[in-house]
């Protein structure tokens, strides 16, 4: 059976399984469950008062981009990723991924019901703002193409697109600009401010390193199926994709730290993303293009390496994801320690 095309009713049975590593992506996903009103946050309102404009300014940024995305997310697992996978395990996970999603949204509105913000004006600041607005504008792009009523998946151009929509939405903005953004979150609690933000976003990165993995296991698994489509001249395209959405990152960042805060500058931040985009296309099996060294070293403890597969040169048959549950003395199921890929 192929992974993507058309779903038949012998697509609807969870066994025979033939994608594994997509159950057992959804029971960590399972096991990961939380819920935001988890975390309090009146500590971070104290920490909030002392802190200087520029700190602020940096948090309203991160939050006006990351809560309307966690719905974009959702509009591209739903109109261009869903309908076009005939793997019922991929449908369960995907389902999951969906409710993490809105849960993340729903996280972000929490904090900015908490701080004392003016949600008005971050609602708008990813449609004013030019370098967000272009990232938001970039994802569309490859998720329109999607949607239009001459889509085939079952061409090879319509194959090439499902590919160009996975790296869009998972490489690039789950896998690199996401991870651009908790690096700049994180980095207030490694100055002992804003902890229990810090702690949620901590969350919502073990779901995103799920997602992430489901989204490579996904990229890899349609490219091993699908050889027609691997050629060089493909890998080169894929791979300006990316770094066009490096260049939005990059350009982001700029209007993000008008100032420096925290020890950190754009050029701090960027050269952090681009150490990222050189792992994600490690594990794409792309030489690395920046040759970046990460500057941000507190964050080497969510650095493990991804198996690496080149797929434009080898055929590769292990997607296989470590993602178990283990349960406690109490039976009680705990996640292990996610493996991030960053």
């Amino acid at each position: 059976m192929s992974l993507t095309g058309k779903v038949s009713p012998k697509n609807f049975n969870l066994h025979p399984s033939l994608y594994p590593w997509a159950r057992k992506l959804y029971d960590q996903a399972i096991a990961n469950t939380w819920y935001p009103h988890e975390i309090p946050l009146k500590e971070d309102l104290e920490d909030w008062a002392n802190m200087t404009d520029d700190e602020k300014y940096a948090v309203e940024f991160v939050m006006s981009f990351f809560n309307p995305t966690e719905l974009l997310v959702n509009r591209v697992l739903a109109l261009g990723v869903y309908p076009y996978l005939k793997s019922a395990e991929c449908h369960l996970y995907l389902a999951k991924q969906m409710w993490e999603e809105a849960n993340h949204c729903v996280a972000f509105e929490y904090v900015l019901e908490t701080l004392p913000l003016d949600r008005s004006k971050i609602y708008e600041m990813h449609i004013q703002t030019p370098s967000m607005k272009a990232k938001e504008d970039f994802v569309n792009k490859y998720i329109n193409r999607m949607t239009q009523e001459h889509y085939d998946i079952e061409t090879t151009d319509g194959k090439k697109d499902f590919i160009r929509n996975l790296i869009a939405y998972n490489i690039i903005m789950e896998g690199i600009w996401f991870y651009s953004g908790f690096m700049v979150i994180l980095s207030f609690r490694q100055r002992n401010k804003l902890r229990n933000l810090g702690s949620m976003i901590n969350w919502v990165l073990r779901d995103e390193s799920l997602h992430l993995k489901f989204g490579i296991n996904l990229v890899l698994s349609v490219l091993d199926e699908n050889s027609e489509i691997v050629s060089g001249e493909f890998a080169k395209e894929i791979k300006e994709i990316i770094i066009e959405g490096v260049n939005l990152e990059i350009n982001y960042n700029k209007d993000l730290f008008p100032r420096g805060i925290l020890g950190l500058n754009a050029d701090y931040v960027n050269q952090y993303v681009q150490y990222v985009a050189d792992r994600r296309m490690e594990e794409l099996g792309f030489a690395p293009y920046y040759k970046s060294t990460n500057p941000a070293k507190w964050m080497s403890t969510a650095t493990d390496v991804y198996e690496l597969v080149n797929f434009f040169e080898v055929q590769n048959t292990s997607y296989e994801v470590n993602a178990r549950a283990q349960k406690n003395n109490n039976d009680e199921i705990q996640p292990d320690q996610p493996e991030l890929n960053i």
